[in-house]
């Protein structure tokens, strides 16, 4: 990837990272186990994003 990205490409490669995280651990206490992992993980080398 280049040294010099667009803006909007930079936003949309922070906001894929920041989704990436796992669920917290009180959130599946919480849900009684019922929400162990999140809809919008994703691996860097199956999913690509459309940046």
């Amino acid at each position: 990837m280049t040294r010099n990205k667009f803006t909007a490409k930079k936003r949309r490669l922070a906001k894929a990272g920041k989704q990436k995280k796992a669920v917290p651990t009180w959130v599946i206490a919480k849900t009684g186990g019922k929400f162990r992992t999140h809809p919008q993980r994703r691996h860097w080398r199956t999913r690509k994003i459309r940046a």
